[in-house]
C-alpha cells in the first residue's frame, strides 16, 4: 500500500509541475524600477545571497516571484538536483529544508534563513522601496 501512495503522489508532481512552472512564468510580476546606479548597488548586494530551493515547490515559487518583483540577481541553488548544494544546505543550515535563502555577512559569518514568508519579509525590508 506504501509504494502505491507513493507512485501516486509521483504521478501526480509530475502532471502538476509543468502547470505549476507555466503559472509562475505567466504570474510572475514586473521588476520595480530602479535607476542603474540603484540596480548597480543592490547587484552587489545580491552576490552575497543565495536561495536554496525545488523547482516545482510552491513555497519557493512564491519566493522566485518576490525576489522578480524586486529586481534582484540572487544566485538560485537547486537543492534537490545538486547533490552538492542539498549537502551545503544539510551542513550549513542544519537541515534540508527549502526554500532556504543563505546571507553571508561581511564579518565571514552565514545566517540561513528559512520560511517563505520569513524570507520574503527580508528581502522586502532589505530591498523594497520606502513608500
Amino acid at each position: 500500500m506504501r509504494i502505491v501512495i507513493r507512485y501516486f503522489f509521483r504521478g501526480l508532481r509530475l502532471v502538476l509541475a509543468p502547470v505549476m512552472l507555466i503559472a509562475e512564468k505567466l504570474s510572475t510580476p514586473q521588476a520595480v524600477e530602479r535607476s542603474e546606479e540603484e540596480q548597480a548597488k543592490v547587484d552587489a548586494e545580491c552576490k552575497n545571497l543565495a536561495l536554496y530551493q525545488f523547482r516545482t515547490c510552491p513555497f519557493c515559487i512564491k519566493v522566485r516571484k518576490e525576489i522578480a518583483r524586486l529586481g534582484l540577481d540572487i544566485e538560485l541553488r537547486d537543492a534537490q538536483l545538486d547533490p552538492e548544494h542539498k549537502k551545503a544546505l544539510q551542513e550549513g543550515g542544519g537541515r534540508v529544508k527549502v526554500p532556504c535563502l543563505k546571507i553571508s555577512h561581511t564579518d565571514g559569518q552565514d545566517q540561513w534563513l528559512y520560511e517563505s514568508d520569513d524570507i520574503n519579509a527580508w528581502l522586502h525590508k532589505r530591498f523594497g522601496k520606502p513608500a
